[in-house]
């Protein structure tokens, strides 16, 4: 077998034999008179008509017969079949296409279409004109790229080789599509809030920092879709706004988590979050129907339907339930024995991350969907308390397929409130905890300026990613890779 420098040196001397020729390998103009998918969906009477078409596509299969060579091309939006008779072509137009045309070549193609005798729509080529020369061969038709990191790092090879990949993230555009859409029909505004903050709010995570050189000042880039910015937008007078962009933290990597990802954020005034729950599972539902056509779905082991009214799941009975640790009452010593006990690794021993990393190993178990409700105050600094419980907070969750998919609030809008679970997560900061929140002293100005009662929302694209049952690794197009060494400069 031929060795890849081998073969490009081939489809060099080929791109030499169009030059040679006076063909212009990489012209900027191609002329298209229909799109492939468009032939196909409408051959009949395209064909029927008698006109000559100009088309478009890369070359993906090619098989000569002697004075016959057939070939299917493709350009995004469909295949078509194309045929070139050696006793039907002008000058030296076959004899060209059969020297320099290799799989993978994008041509313009000028003909007839008909339908061969076995029934195979196709286009009868009478010129043929080079797009793009190919130096180096496509993936072998029936293995395609097999190694996962390959996969990745030629993700152009990767969907243009599968169509299923293809079709996946088709289909995620269509995911945030709806998504907007239902946002807008809803009345919410969209906005853009900064991606580059002086500290950062509205998630506990570790950020990635960065200086900002004409400023000689240090930032961070964003953890959350800007929900402090848009709560100041609440007190603005805005009743209703939303923003879809990328977040980013600076932790580990597995099925459910990357350092760069897409997220939905919405802030809704005058409401709580019983009133974010209502709308929050009329999202999930009209996603699920318009971009999956149904409601029922099968990932990570587990079947779960998002029809019907969700069931509430209480956070600490369920801690309780499953480790007999109650969160409120029981000593920072009996949940770090606990966590031993169940043998789970966490980082920082501070009391919020011990609880919080007792609750993902309860989460695993729930299949879904649930809304998960009654947090402590400890993991909620951000969250309105409960007046019957001052502990709690008016929170939710979305757990599937004992996953966390989405994270709502009453927003907190009492700065003296505030101040102190910004002070009380400088401490915990200081104590070595990365996740702790950092403080937004101007935030809290704002909250003095007064804010009305509001609930705030948010999933990304790892909700996608389970619906369509793979890691969220797998439905990102261009996810961060290491250099490769060894590639030539």
């Amino acid at each position: 077998m031929a060795s890849l420098d081998e073969l490009k040196n081939t489809r060099l001397a080929k791109l030499k034999a169009l030059k040679d020729a006076g063909v212009e390998a990489y012209p900027a103009e191609a002329k298209r008179d229909e799109s492939l998918g468009e032939v196909v969906t409408h051959f009949d009477k395209l064909s029927a008509s008698g006109k000559e078409f100009s088309l478009v596509g890369r070359v993906m299969s090619l098989r000569g017969q002697g004075a016959l060579i057939f070939s299917d091309i493709f350009d995004g939006t469909g295949k078509l079949q194309i045929l070139l008779k050696s006793d039907e072509m002008s000058g030296n137009f076959f004899k060209l296409f059969q020297d320099t045309v290799d799989i993978g070549d994008f041509l313009e193609v000028h003909g007839t279409l008909f339908v061969t005798k076995r029934g195979e729509k196709t286009l009868q080529v009478k010129s043929w004109k080079m797009l793009t020369k190919s130096l180096l061969p496509l993936p072998e038709k029936w293995h395609g790229l097999t190694d996962v990191e390959e996969r990745f790092r030629k993700r152009y090879l990767d969907i243009l080789m599968d169509p299923e990949i293809r079709e996946l993230f088709v289909k995620k555009s269509k995911f945030w599509d709806v998504t907007r859409s239902f946002m807008k029909k809803e009345g919410f505004m969209e906005v853009e809030t900064p991606t580059l903050e002086v500290t950062t709010g509205g998630a506990e995570a570790t950020p990635f920092k960065t200086h900002h050189e004409d400023f000689d000042l240090d930032v961070f880039m964003r953890i959350s879709i800007g929900e402090l910015w848009q709560k100041r937008l609440m007190a603005a007078g805005y009743p209703k706004t939303f923003e879809i962009g990328r977040a980013y933290r600076n932790e580990g990597t597995d099925v459910n988590h990357v350092q760069e990802f897409t997220n939905l954020e919405f802030y809704l005034a005058y409401a709580n979050y019983e009133d974010g729950m209502k709308l929050v599972e009329r999202l999930y539902q009209t996603i699920a129907k318009e971009v999956f056509g149904t409601t029922k779905f099968t990932s990570r082991g587990v079947e779960f339907d998002f029809s019907g009214e969700w069931k509430r799941m209480d956070y600490r009975d369920t801690v309780k339930k499953e480790t007999g640790i109650d969160v409120l009452d029981s000593s920072d010593k009996e949940i770090e024995k606990k966590l031993k006990e169940l043998k789970i690794t966490y980082d920082g021993t501070t009391r919020e991350r011990m609880i919080d990393t007792l609750w993902k190993y309860c989460r695993k178990k729930i299949a879904g969907p649930v809304f998960l409700v009654n947090h402590p105050k400890i993991v909620s600094p951000l969250a309105k308390s409960k007046p019957e419980n001052p502990e709690l907070t008016e929170r939710f969750q979305i757990i599937l397929a004992g996953t966390e998919v989405g994270n709502g609030f009453s927003e907190l809008n009492d700065p003296v409130e505030q101040r102190k679970r910004f002070e009380t997560q400088q401490e915990l900061l200081k104590s070595g905890d990365k996740e702790a929140m950092m403080a937004d002293w101007e935030f809290v100005e704002m909250l003095e300026h007064g804010m009305p009662p509001t609930c705030g929302f948010g999933f990304g694209e790892s909700l996608f990613a389970i619906l369509v049952d793979k890691p969220i690794r797998e439905v990102q197009i261009f996810p961060l890779m290491r250099p490769k060494d060894g590639v030539k400069e």
